[in-house]
């Protein structure tokens, strides 16, 4: 990689693996301060279909935090929509935090480690400042554990965990559980989860003092047999979109409401008083956000969407499908009664008019099969 581009992002914090995908093609961002890998320079088409055809490891942003005491519970119901009292040690659950005013502050994936000792995974965000100034009453302790994660998603990742992990896979390894082991010698925490509405798991360093490339090289070398290939997020990007899979700060912010997103079904409203709420009680339960299909055009990231030449809304994530061979994006649009709309269309790159369909999240496995490791409906191809 040129001086020159990792100068533009150097102040961002860097992952333990860097050194095994930088080079002169790689293409980084920023993302809450972290360094994320977009590219390694290879067409993002053939990752996609390496992810979703055989297995591919992902450097991603997620950063977790520890949130350990005897009031740990206390203070994660007082924040999260969902109480978490019956979720149980080695599972891990989709959790939501909202401010006062019912919009959303963060999502992400807590993780109970043990009785009082939880991990909550998120990728953006002042999570750390925000519990840590809710938790003045709590007798807990909240605290960065310094650690990265490595993706391995696909159709083929259970077969590299199993060569992966010193003494094999746990024999049971349901979707969202969790648990701590070792991976070359190094202590880890792997998951049953990912950001690819793949089958896959996480790995996450439970030392600080990880040798990344050391982890690195030892899953590729446990899924070499597998096709296992260093990716970038963009192919990701094209597959969470596909799999209806959001991104904070891009689809929804502080400004959005669970129920804006349609994620209503992560709010208990009658199960524990929790942040936001009263201002959710009264807030329109319909949702505002959907997914689209287009002809496979180049769309801008914030394009308005129109009908009857009103604006009604904006893209908040695009991309070209290979397996649906068309366009296919999110968009959040001004009010749940646009979803009606006919005639809508979205100006394309070129300054012309593209029309849209508005289609339900995800775009297919609905059921969440293909994560789950249960036969699909969808057909890939050869």
């Amino acid at each position: 990689m040129s001086s020159g581009r990792l100068n533009v992002v150097s102040h961002c914090a860097k992952s333990p693996w860097f050194s095994k995908t930088c080079n002169e093609q790689s293409i980084y961002s920023e993302y809450a301060g972290r360094l994320v890998l977009q590219s390694l320079g290879n067409d993002p088409v053939e990752e996609y279909w390496s992810l979703r055809k055989a297995v591919g490891l992902f450097d991603v942003p997620e950063r977790p935090l520890e949130i350990s005491g005897k009031d740990s519970v206390a203070l994660l119901n007082r924040v999260l929509t969902r109480p978490v009292d019956k979720l149980r040690v080695g599972r891990g659950s989709y959790g939501l935090l909202c401010h006062q005013g019912g919009g959303l502050v963060c999502d992400g994936i807590l993780f109970r480690l043990s009785a009082e000792r939880f991990w909550y995974v998120h990728a953006d965000a002042d999570v750390y400042l925000w519990l840590n100034a809710l938790a003045v009453d709590y007798q807990v302790e909240i605290r960065d554990p310094g650690a990265w994660v490595l993706q391995v998603q696909g159709p083929k990742a259970l077969h590299v965990l199993k060569r992966a992990c010193d003494g094999g896979a746990p024999q049971q390894f349901r979707y969202f559980d969790a648990f701590e082991g070792s991976m070359g010698g190094q202590p880890v925490l792997v998951s049953r989860t990912g950001w690819s509405a793949e089958l896959g798991f996480e790995v996450y360093n439970l030392d600080a003092a990880v040798d990344g490339p050391a982890l690195w090289d030892h899953l590729i070398a446990a899924g070499a047999d597998q096709g296992i290939r260093a990716c970038g997020q963009m192919s990701m990007n094209i597959r969470r979109i596909e799999g209806g899979i959001l991104n904070y700060r891009s689809d929804m912010d502080w400004h959005t409401t669970p129920y804006d997103m349609g994620l209503g079904a992560f709010v208990d409203l009658d199960g524990h008083d929790f942040i936001g709420r009263d201002a959710l009680r009264s807030a329109s339960k319909a949702p505002r956000f959907t997914g689209f299909k287009c002809d496979p055009r180049q769309i801008r990231y914030g394009a308005s969407l129109t009908a009857s030449a009103q604006a009604i809304g904006r893209v908040t994530a695009y991309e070209r499908s290979p397996y649906l061979e068309c366009g296919v994006g999110f968009a959040l649009l001004d009010s749940a009664s646009s979803l009606d709309c006919s005639d809508v269309s979205i100006q394309d790159r070129d300054g012309k008019p593209c029309p849209v369909e508005f289609v339900a999240l995800p775009f297919y496995d609905v059921d969440k099969h293909i994560p789950r490791g249960l036969p699909s409906t969808d057909d890939i191809p050869d």
